[in-house]
């Protein structure tokens, strides 16, 4: 797709990072959008913001879990903008927990989200963006697609999952000379509020050596590499390029080449990583402790 001027854009998760990144630079660019959100009143905000910039645009409070709402936004916005160019299936969550004292219903939560939203964001638009003649699938994947991290099994199965149907997708389309084309996303730490609003399971301490209020505080300062409107701009320049991949983000493309370096050995670097991590935080809580007790022995 060499210009977005006039084409019709439909993107999940509008209302914050990411998402509200993508549908202002294609409202800069020309472009016409429907949004959507699990939060109502963000993406509300981010339709206004898109209007002031010249944008036509619809918006409205959507669960992607939820297969009959994502397939009646898809027939909406056809309705309302008489065509349809560009799917970005970008809603996503995240949480951290051991496999073995993960709660089954907090799995089904993240991959209801992280995988099915994507299918069925992909099989509700595919109809219309054939039917445009120009049309591109942008699905978002992580660098937890690329390699796996312990406490992360959930979201590196609905990452890894995201990239397998992608690829697939990508392929099964240049087979039937389909006008759609796709591209899969691996962001790496982009500043969103995903680690805000991700679940944290207090088990995860006898992994990391921290708990789960401290893990999230580091965790956002991790995220904090790349800026969701570079972000943005990265993302669309691989649909003007039609990229089969874009890494976003230098610590994407590190690990993109770790992986490809160590293959399967990447693991054993990042086992003795989270040991070293663990010993490092036992040895912080210890001194936290004695300081404590400390206080406390000279106040008696």
């Amino acid at each position: 797709m060499k210009t977005f001027t006039d084409k019709v854009a439909a993107i999940t998760g509008a209302g914050s990072g990411m998402g509200r990144s993508l549908a202002l630079e294609l409202a800069r660019r020309g472009a016409h959008l429907a949004l959507s959100d699990i939060d109502e009143a963000s993406v509300t905000h981010t339709a206004i913001a898109c209007r002031a910039l010249g944008a036509r645009v619809t918006s409205q409070r959507l669960d992607v879990a939820d297969r009959d709402a994502v397939f009646a936004w898809a027939r909406d916005t056809a309705a309302a903008h008489g065509k349809i160019n560009l799917v970005f299936n970008n809603a996503g969550v995240s949480l951290s927990v051991p496999v073995a004292t993960a709660r089954l219903e907090d799995i089904e939560w993240l991959m209801n989200i992280n995988f099915w939203g994507v299918v069925h964001g992909t099989q509700a638009f595919l109809p219309y963006l054939t039917a445009s003649g120009d049309g591109h699938i942008v699905n978002t994947s992580s660098l937890f697609g690329i390699i796996a991290m312990p406490t992360q099994s959930a979201y590196n199965a609905s990452k890894f999952a995201v990239r397998g149907f992608t690829e697939a997708l990508r392929m099964e389309l240049e087979l039937a000379g389909s006008p759609v084309s796709c591209t899969c996303v691996h962001p790496g730490g982009v500043a969103t509020n995903i680690v805000t609003a991700s679940r944290i399971d207090d088990s995860i301490a006898a992994f990391t050596g921290i708990d789960a209020q401290t893990h999230r505080r580091r965790a956002n300062k991790l995220i904090d590499v790349t800026s969701a409107d570079a972000a943005a701009r990265q993302m669309l320049a691989g649909v003007e390029r039609n990229a089969r991949r874009v890494l976003v983000g230098p610590d994407a493309r590190r690990v993109d080449k770790l992986a490809r370096l160590l293959g399967a050995s990447y693991q054993a670097m990042v086992v003795w990583f989270y040991r070293r991590s663990a010993m490092s935080g036992k040895r912080s809580a210890d001194a936290a402790n004695a300081r404590t007790a400390a206080t406390d022995s000279s106040t008696n």
